[in-house]
């Protein structure tokens, strides 16, 4: 039988794990050749879809989708949204209904404006973080109120959008490198590990990607890893870096997501 209190706990876990997950991510710094002067290796009407299991069981999907590009405050922006749902089975023990909705600059260098949604069980919050660059500060809305403004450091991202940041860079073996990241709340500096280069096997295909691991300095709530805890991505090795499967080891148990289908993905340039 199934402990529904350790499981509520161990779903809510999961999908924000995922969610921030990609936060940790996205560490890096850019390419010499900024990406408004290159083809961006996603593009409207991408479509990335996993699936997650916590243990055994099969606990929902998450889906990653590139929408038309917008402008938001005047500035032409990508649009990015992450959305996340139980299964009927996990939905009967603690519902998830989750979308993330992020904006970032034609080169993929800064947030403009990030949206969350969140319904998980009983709880239910709207979230917007507004970024104003001329001021170089950031300002966390939840259920229309608004906390006091927050620093930004140069460069700095949201969660979702510094998973997109990553695919446009040059990744390479052994690398450690760094970069600033909000949540509207905190500004953090994270770093990445780059590792060798592995063929994983999932759902979707066999790829040759790279093992990372994303490591968070000064971190502290949703951000905040224990020490036993450890988190493993793997990226495709070509041009797009298409994350394939994830990991997360933490003191509530662990989790896998694993992509299990593609779509509108972008045809590498010839050189």
């Amino acid at each position: 039988m199934i402990n529904t209190i350790s499981t509520h706990k161990n779903v809510r876990q999961l999908s924000w794990k995922f969610a921030w997950m990609c936060a940790l991510f996205l560490f890096l710094p850019s390419l010499p050749v900024m990406a408004g002067e290159t083809i961006l290796p996603f593009a409207p009407g991408e479509k990335l879809t996993f699936q997650l299991k916590w243990s055994f069981i099969k606990a929902g999907k998450t889906i990653l989708t590139v929408e038309p590009r917008q402008k938001v405050e005047g500035e032409l922006a990508h649009h990015l949204v992450m959305s996340t749902r139980t299964t009927s089975f996990i939905d009967k023990i603690y519902k998830v209904r989750n979308r993330v909705d992020s904006f970032v600059d034609e080169e993929v260098q800064h947030s403009l404006l990030f949206a969350q949604r969140q319904r998980e069980g009983r709880t239910k919050r709207n979230i917007i973080v507004h970024f104003d660059w001329e001021k170089e500060q950031a300002t966390y809305t939840r259920d229309d109120k608004a906390r006091e403004p927050i620093d930004l450091l140069p460069g700095t991202v949201d969660p979702l959008a510094s998973f997109y940041y990553l695919r446009t860079l040059d990744l390479k073996e052994n690398m450690l490198v760094e970069r600033p990241i909000t949540d509207g709340k905190k500004n953090v500096v994270g770093w990445v590990h780059v590792w060798q280069k592995e063929t994983i096997k999932v759902p979707a295909g066999t790829f040759e990607t790279y093992r990372t691991e994303p490591v968070l300095r000064d971190a502290r709530g949703v951000f905040e890893k224990s020490a036993d805890s450890k988190l493993t991505i793997w990226v495709t090795a070509d041009w797009r870096h298409i994350p394939v499967k994830i990991t997360s080891k933490v003191a509530v148990g662990s989790f896998v997501a694993e992509l299990i289908k593609m779509e509108g993905i972008q045809a590498e340039p010839s050189s």
